[in-house]
């Protein structure tokens, strides 16, 4: 609104400078006036040059003559303008002062139309473009959390920063090496945020989305109603409830069997093989109670990872396959368990039919799914559909960088698939 003031404004100073134009009368005076004058200038400098004796008498003679004859020329070009006087004087008088009030007006339209009167202004440096989110030099933040840790062993803050470059390390999972830096600093400091985001973080990758719900509600109820992290934390908890079908304003109901706090202590004092036993015999206990609950889709996921990280591949397919009759599963866990279906598999070996419906279905899901597209076009090959064969390898060889070391065994068997 303050631009368009300021554009009738300027419209309106250019239209009281313009009054004098429009109330001057033109004069009599043409352009033959003009050019009456220039010729009557030639002819007196003829008659000075003669009586100088510079010009001779025939020079000057025929000079004046062929002013005459240009005075004579410029008349004959006057009269058909003179005939019509007014026409010619209206248009003089009218077209300046309207150019000058016109043009200002249309550029006042066209920046209407085009330009943005309500957007404030903003810096502008040449050369320079607004600033990107920094990316996270993941290296150096371990080796700089390690180094910490090593130095101050006992202090919860590093612990817990540890951890989570941990998980950063490993693309946002929560392993184990990460579960026993957070163990350690909640040991030291119970009510740590970051320890407690994480473990809640792992127990919604491990399937137990009650679990992650709970300890993040208690999370939230004990922050300050200031602390950075809530809009997080409010998202996560969102996301979770969401993705295991739970009203996120609602507390979960009593979670599926988990390690206490003094079990994941104790667990981090163990050796790898110690580790290693009591986590089996964990699941083997998780599983036998599931026997006396099979509704407990929760716990079927939760039992299926844990069996996954074992390497009991088989055992994780079956706990995949129960929690997935409770509830279709995500297409995550679809991931997880097709993984589980095809590390089963011989070399040269053909999916079984069960691990073949889990591909569809991730297919579908994930058109561009490489696990999928690699093992329904061996599927397809020995079920004799060579074109779908093709057509899955050729898609995957698509994704892959130049220098996969498995490109080389696809193109032969993309060559097998269309009989070359």
């Amino acid at each position: 609104m303050f631009e368009f003031l300021l554009a009738l404004l300027a419209t309106a100073t250019v239209g009281v400078l313009l009054v004098p134009l429009l109330r001057a009368r033109p004069t009599a005076t043409g352009r033959f006036e003009g050019e009456l004058g220039i010729y009557r200038d030639q002819l007196a400098e003829i008659e000075r040059e003669r009586a100088a004796g510079t010009l001779p008498e025939d020079q000057a003679a025929a000079a004046r003559v062929e002013v005459e004859r240009r005075i004579l020329a410029a008349a004959d070009q006057a009269q058909p303008a003179a005939s019509s006087p007014g026409t010619s004087s209206a248009l003089n008088k009218l077209l300046p002062p309207a150019l000058a009030l016109l043009i200002p007006l249309l550029a006042l339209g066209i920046y209407l139309q085009v330009g943005h009167p309500g957007l404030p202004s903003a810096p502008f440096v040449p050369g320079t473009r607004a600033p990107a989110e920094p990316t996270p030099d993941i290296p150096r933040l371990l080796a700089a959390a390690r180094a910490r840790v090593a130095a101050t062993p006992d202090d919860a803050d590093a612990q817990s920063a540890l951890g989570e470059a941990l998980t950063l390390d490993a693309n946002g999972t929560v392993t184990q090496p990460a579960i026993e830096a957070f163990t350690k600093a909640l040991r030291r400091q119970p009510d740590d945020a970051r320890a407690l985001y994480y473990l809640g973080l792992h127990e919604a990758q491990s399937g137990d989305s009650r679990a992650a719900l709970a300890r993040w509600r208690d999370l939230l109820a004990k922050s300050p109603p200031d602390a950075p992290y809530l809009p997080m934390l409010r998202a996560e908890i969102e996301r979770v409830a969401k993705a295991a079908g739970l009203d996120p304003s609602v507390p979960a109901a009593t979670p599926s069997p988990s390690p206490s706090r003094e079990q994941q202590e104790a667990m981090a004092a163990m050796t790898p093989e110690q580790r290693q036993q009591a986590i089996r015999g964990m699941v083997e206990g998780l599983a036998q109670r599931l026997k006396d609950n099979p509704q407990d889709r929760a716990g079927w996921l939760r039992l299926a990872n844990a069996w996954k990280v074992l390497g009991e591949n088989a055992s994780a397919v079956d706990a995949y396959a129960h929690a997935d009759t409770l509830a279709p599963v995500d297409t995550r866990l679809l991931v997880d368990w097709a993984e589980a279906h095809v590390r089963q598999l011989k070399p040269g070996e053909t999916p079984s039919p069960a691990a073949v419906a889990v591909l569809e279905r991730l297919e579908k899901a994930e058109p561009r799914n490489a696990l999928a597209l690699f093992y329904l076009g061996a599927a397809s090959f020995a079920a004799g559909d060579k074109p779908a064969a093709a057509r899955r390898w050729k898609t995957l060889l698509s994704l892959l960088p130049a220098d996969a070391p498995i490109r080389d065994t696809l193109e032969q068997k993309i060559k097998e698939a269309e009989g070359q």
